[in-house]
C-alpha cells in the first residue's frame, strides 16, 4: 500500500463516483478502478460497495476513510517541515560577538531582521573573545562570529567578511593631561601606560601598528579581556586606551574620549563563518545578513 493508493481512494470516497474522481485526479476512470482493485486485493476485502450510480464506503472503507486521512495529513506535515528546514526557516543558528559588535549595532541590526523573517529559527548569542569565537567556529561549536580582524593569516575553510570600519578614539580618564584636547595625534601618546585588549597572547594588528609608529616608546601596561573592562581601567587612570569610535556612545562617569588623528589605526567588524556550511538555516542568516547589511549601510 503506497501513498498514491490513499490518495485515489480518498478520492473515491469523498466523490462517492469513480468518474467525478478520476477528474480531480486527472486519470482516467479505467486506471483509477484498476487502482482500487490492486488496494482492496492487498488488503484482502472490498472497500466499496458498487452501484450502477454511486459507490457507498464498506465498514471496512470507513475505517480506512480515517486512517488514510490521518496519514496524508502526516505526510504533508512532514513535507512541509522539511521544505521549511531546507529553506533555513527552522534550524539553529550559534552565534558569537565580540563588544564591538554591540556597539557599533550591527550584530542586533543583523538579529533583528533576520527574526522578523524568520521567526522559527532558534538564534543562540554568546559573548566571546576573538580567538575563542575562531576557535569555536573551526570545531563547529559556533556557527558565526563578529569579530575584530586580528589574524594576518586567515583559514582556508572560513569565510571572512568585513561588516563595519571605523576610526578609532583615546578613551582617557578626565583629569588625565591629555583631557582637554579635542584632538590628539600619535605622537602625544608616547610613553603612555596603554590598556590594550588581550586576546590570548596572540600579537594584534593594533599592536603591530603601535610598535611601527611608536617605537621604543610604545607602553603596553595592561591587557583587558573585554571591552567595559577596558574602559573601566582607563577611567580608573591606570593607562589610555584605542578604541573603535562606536564604543564612544557608551557614556561612564569619570571617562573621556578624544578624536586620534591616525587614519592608520581604524578598526573593522568581520562576520566569520564556514565555507562549507551545512546548516540551511546559517546559510540563510549569512545571506540575508548579507543583503540587509548592504541596505542599510548604503
Amino acid at each position: 500500500m503506497d501513498l498514491r493508493h490513499l490518495k485515489y481512494f480518498l478520492a473515491v470516497a469523498e466523490e462517492r463516483h469513480f468518474g467525478r474522481a478520476a477528474q480531480r485526479l486527472n486519470i482516467v476512470q479505467p486506471a483509477l478502478s484498476m487502482q482500487i482493485k490492486a488496494l482492496e486485493a492487498e488488503l484482502g476485502g472490498p472497500l466499496f460497495i458498487r452501484t450502477s450510480r454511486h459507490v457507498e464506503l464498506t465498514e471496512a472503507g470507513k475505517l480506512l476513510q480515517v486512517e488514510a486521512t490521518r496519514t496524508l495529513e502526516q505526510v504533508e506535515h512532514t513535507r512541509l517541515a522539511v521544505e521549511r528546514a531546507m529553506r533555513g526557516e527552522t534550524g539553529r543558528v550559534r552565534i558569537g560577538f565580540a563588544g564591538n559588535a554591540v556597539f557599533s549595532g550591527r550584530l542586533m541590526q543583523d538579529i533583528r531582521s533576520f527574526h522578523q523573517v524568520y521567526p522559527d529559527a532558534e538564534l543562540i548569542c554568546q559573548e566571546l573573545a576573538p580567538q575563542l569565537q575562531h576557535e569555536a567556529i573551526q570545531n563547529g561549536t559556533l556557527d558565526v562570529g563578529y569579530m575584530p580582524d586580528y589574524y594576518p593569516e586567515h583559514d582556508s575553510a572560513l569565510v571572512y567578511e568585513c561588516v563595519g570600519e571605523w576610526s578609532r578614539v583615546v578613551v582617557m580618564a578626565s583629569d588625565h593631561r591629555l583631557a582637554d584636547k579635542e584632538r590628539l595625534t600619535i605622537d602625544m601618546l608616547a610613553h603612555e601606560p596603554m590598556i590594550v585588549y588581550s586576546i590570548n597572547d596572540v600579537d594584534s594588528q593594533l599592536d603591530t601598528q603601535l610598535q611601527r609608529l611608536l617605537g621604543d616608546s610604545l607602553n603596553i601596561a595592561w591587557r583587558i579581556s573585554s571591552s567595559l573592562s577596558v574602559l573601566a581601567m582607563a577611567g580608573a587612570g591606570l593607562g589610555i586606551a584605542l578604541v573603535p569610535a562606536p564604543l564612544a556612545q557608551v557614556a561612564i562617569p569619570g571617562v573621556v574620549y578624544r578624536v586620534l588623528d591616525s587614519k592608520e589605526l581604524s578598526a573593522n567588524l568581520m562576520m566569520v563563518s564556514r565555507k562549507d556550511e551545512p546548516s540551511a538555516a546559517v546559510m540563510a542568516y549569512l545571506n540575508h545578513s548579507r543583503q540587509y547589511g548592504c541596505r542599510a549601510g548604503e
